[in-house]
């Protein structure tokens, strides 16, 4: 299966607890972090709920 590379590229400073919870469920804590998380549907679900603060490539 094909996994992705999520890197947070903005703050979540004024944004909505949710999407704050949905970053730190997705590994993320600080900018410039970058985990590697299957390519399923919940994970691109919590992408798309923060999509406007991270960048995702496909890693093989």
């Amino acid at each position: 299966m094909s996994q992705l590379k999520i890197t947070q590229t903005k703050s979540v400073i004024s944004e909505k607890q949710n999407q704050r919870d949905t970053l730190r469920t997705l590994g993320l804590k600080k900018i410039g972090q970058s985990v590697v998380r299957e390519d399923r549907p919940e994970v691109r679900g919590m992408i798309r709920t923060v999509n406007h603060l991270v960048t995702v490539e496909e890693v093989d």
